[in-house]
């Protein structure tokens, strides 16, 4: 089998049902619990790499020091045009590592099942390509890609965060967004935290809960898709 380095940046942040899609089509995950202290290797030895989320901005190398062998790691991979999948952090870091800009506590934040639309660049995309219009997607964020790398591929945006897609060369992409994530990962969302940002919790499961069925076979072809690039 192709064998994926997943670097994991949170206890909460795993592959979830995305790694099981990605093993589904043939490809092996190594998850590395980069946060817990696991150490990453020096260099790339295998076949793509997946950076998942966690609460901190690419280059928050104080409070996280293993993100900046996670970039090292990354911009071999695009040296060597090996596939890469960044969810959200990794998505920013994805962007950073190739000339974008990420902000902190930029703009609205989101949180929870949010709608996003398909832009024509993703016409021809290997991953994005015919899907519908208009989908949803799990998020969890306050910080942002502010630009896209030199060159990169816009695909998909949100009413308020515009870069939640994008790919780099023709085999590295970013989402701002959670494809691994269903509404179970937001029902454990702790209520109190919410509240705190004003917003409703039982609200937002409710709406994970009503998505959850149209958007979950959309971000299954978005991983059988990725695995099939990892394979080849």
């Amino acid at each position: 089998m192709a064998r994926l380095l997943v670097v994991q940046n949170g206890s909460g942040g795993g592959p979830g049902r995305f790694g099981d899609w990605l093993a589904a089509g043939g490809v092996s995950l190594d998850v590395v619990h980069a946060y817990a202290g696991a150490p990453l290797p020096g260099r790339l030895e295998h076949d793509g790499v997946m950076v998942l989320g966690g609460g901190y901005l690419p280059d928050d190398d104080l409070r996280a020091p293993w993100l900046a062998p996670t970039r090292a790691l990354v911009t071999e991979a695009l040296e060597r045009r090996a596939p890469v999948f960044g969810i959200c952090l990794g998505g920013q870091l994805l962007a950073q590592v190739a000339g974008g800009t990420v902000r902190g506590a930029h703009g609205e934040p989101e949180f929870g099942s949010t709608p996003l639309g398909l832009r024509p660049e993703a016409g021809g995309d290997p991953l994005f390509r015919d899907l519908p219009e208009r989908v949803t997607a799990v998020e969890h964020h306050v910080d942002a890609v502010t630009a896209l790398p030199p060159d990169a591929a816009w695909l998909m945006e949100s009413e308020r965060c515009p870069y939640q897609a994008f790919r780099v060369g023709d085999r590295a992409w970013g989402v701002q967004f959670h494809p691994e994530a269903g509404a179970d990962r937001v029902r454990s969302w702790r209520p109190e935290r919410i509240r705190a940002l004003g917003l409703d919790h039982a609200e937002l499961v409710r709406r994970a809960e009503r998505d959850e069925a149209a958007a979950e076979p959309v971000w299954r072809e978005v991983a059988r898709r990725f695995a099939s690039v990892v394979v080849s």
